[in-house]
């Protein structure tokens, strides 16, 4: 059995969770606490971060990049970078914004703050990093209403690992309660098309110790 070592909140791990879901490739999920530094995990992957994947064959990669290109070419079908060569293009440049950009400026800023930041801090989320978060979020909705409104997924006309990172990041967001939907239509439907796929299932039921999901967090129809 391959195996995926992971934190449920981490949108690096969903996104590599998302994949192997739309390819329907059997995996044990294992958590990993990373701040605890174990030594098992260490010899793994010595830069101590998740996600890490170990495949069938016992080759190891790490990076959540890493790890979708690999698996995208070691399993095909479906292509999920796209089949045109701008389109895959496209999709690299999507999939770099939301786990570059919008993980500093939202992700960083709301979840690590709010969820978790106390397993590797003692510390309290900071107000001002909060506030900062909650502003570029409705930025970047802004940005997917924009690219949603004039294509049939975020890249084109095929759904790929841009919609895959994206909705990995607003997923970890929307669990803690803070995406304004209602504000963002054209946002809301196009994650509700992400969230109703089957990939997207197993996300819905994952739970981080002392911190509830938001009441609508599983809600197909929210």
């Amino acid at each position: 059995m391959r195996t995926l070592y992971y934190i449920p909140l981490c949108a690096f791990c969903r996104k590599v969770r998302l994949v192997l879901g739309e390819k329907k490739l059997d995996v044990r999920l294992e958590i990993e606490q990373v701040w605890r530094r174990r030594e098992e995990f260490l010899e793994i992957n010595p830069a101590g971060k998740v996600p890490v994947l170990v495949d069938l064959n016992q080759k190891i990669i790490s990076d959540s990049y890493a790890i979708v290109e690999y698996l995208d070419e070691a399993y095909p079908d479906p292509a999920l970078l796209g089949h045109e060569i701008y389109s895959r293009a496209e999709t690299r440049r999507l999939m770099a914004w939301f786990d570059d950009k919008f993980n500093l400026e939202v992700t960083k800023t709301l979840v690590f703050e709010k969820a978790l930041k106390r397993f590797f801090i003692s510390e309290g989320p900071d107000s001002n990093a909060l506030r900062a978060g909650k502003a570029s979020l409705e930025w970047h909705l802004d940005y997917i209403c924009w690219l949603a409104d004039r294509r049939n997924w975020l890249a084109g006309d095929e759904f790929t690992l841009a919609d895959i990172a994206a909705a990995a990041h607003l997923s970890t967001v929307d669990f803690i309660g803070h995406v304004p939907w209602d504000k963002f239509p054209e946002a809301k439907q196009w994650y509700t098309r992400v969230k109703s796929r089957p990939s997207f299932r197993t996300l819905l039921t994952d739970q981080m110790p002392g911190i509830l999901p938001s009441t609508h967090y599983a809600d197909l129809d929210f």
